[in-house]
């Protein structure tokens, strides 16, 4: 049976077969005797996301008291649920994102525990996912950024958004109407000033 430990882009933590592309964590939100979720959501601000390999490391997943190992389908679906690149495992690019946060906001480069209290305040309302409106046309949105609407998350990529599923994405023919920006603005900004997130392969079938 799978674990719960699969998040969609409104944040919500599934139990599904999938795994996805990427790790990430929010603290230990877990028992490991049973390797079920605790009913906190998070114990730490610092929202990551993070790869499924490094460094040769192996471990059973959820059997541990350091973290609770989270998965997406790829990381604009972490994006979307609040977290951010990890400066340890992906260092690389969580400078990128740091460098392309600070051209989004026209400021210095931010420290991580910076980021994170931003993006702890855009990305929940209450213990509920924070929609946020749209800061525009649907088609103006960067490349990545993801909206809501009708209970559905959208990517969007080249002007066109494709509905997300726990396997992968589908194209739809036009953007939904009456959607609210899923992605927190913040990190949008990243995304507008080149930050560019690794999509899921059905993103380039579509």
């Amino acid at each position: 049976m799978p674990l719960q430990n699969r998040v969609t882009p409104f944040g919500e933590i599934l139990a599904m077969p999938e795994r996805g592309m990427f790790m990430g964590n929010r603290g230990i939100i877990h028992d490991p005797a049973t390797r079920t979720l605790l009913p906190r959501r998070w114990t730490t601000k610092a929202w990551i996301v993070c790869r499924c390999d490094y460094a040769g490391v192996r471990h059973k997943v959820m059997g541990g008291r350091s973290w609770t190992e989270l998965f997406f389908l790829d990381e604009a679906t972490a994006l979307a649920a609040g977290h951010r690149p990890c400066f340890f495992c992906r260092r690389e690019a969580a400078e990128r994102f740091q460098s392309c946060w600070a051209r989004g906001h026209g400021g210095a480069r931010p420290d991580a525990p910076r980021m994170d209290a931003t993006l702890h305040a855009e990305r929940l309302e209450g213990r509920s996912k924070r929609l946020h409106p749209l800061p525009g046309a649907i088609d103006a949105l960067p490349d990545g950024a993801m909206i809501a609407a009708e209970a559905d998350a959208f990517a969007i990529v080249g002007n066109r958004a494709f509905r997300w599923t726990p396997a992968g994405y589908r194209t739809e023919r036009a953007p939904p109407e009456g959607a609210q920006l899923l992605t927190p603005p913040s990190t949008v900004r990243a995304l507008a000033a080149g930050y560019r997130p690794v999509l899921h392969p059905s993103l380039k079938a579509g």
